[in-house]
């Protein structure tokens, strides 16, 4: 089975940060349809990879061969937005780089300037860290 391979981003020193191999994955495997014979239509050959951190999705039903379609699904899995994004996300908790973006995040935040209408209809600044008391009941 193929296997996904994440290196760091030292290009001088390339070091294996995770990989990703068919146990990562669920799989389940189902009838194919369409043209392909009697064999396609009768066989469990179409195959769906799940990749459970990721939520990313593969599939396939190319051809009447199990083992093709799990090849086929898990590189479409591996190539799926879903997966990229996870990929990206995992590369950078890895490298220790998750905890300065949601740094810079909360820095931005704090920019940002919150207004509420009182109950003249008036606009007035709020302190984003005190806790905001709307009024609401819900009876």
């Amino acid at each position: 089975m193929q296997n996904e391979r994440h290196w760091g981003s030292n290009m001088a020193k390339k070091e294996l940060l995770f990989s990703v191999t068919a146990n990562d994955c669920e799989w389940s495997y189902t009838k194919g349809t369409g043209c392909g014979g009697q064999k396609k239509n009768k066989t469990a050959s179409a195959v769906h990879c799940i990749h459970r951190p990721s939520g990313a999705r593969g599939y396939s039903e190319a051809s009447r061969s199990q083992l093709d379609n799990r090849r086929d699904a898990f590189q479409k899995m591996a190539e799926s937005k879903e997966f990229k994004k996870w990929h990206h996300l995992e590369t950078l908790r890895r490298n220790g780089k998750m905890a300065q973006i949601e740094e810079e995040v909360k820095r931005e935040m704090r920019k940002i300037r919150v207004e509420v209408k009182d109950e003249e209809g008036r606009w007035m600044e709020v302190d984003k860290d005190a806790p905001l008391d709307i009024g609401v009941s819900y009876e």
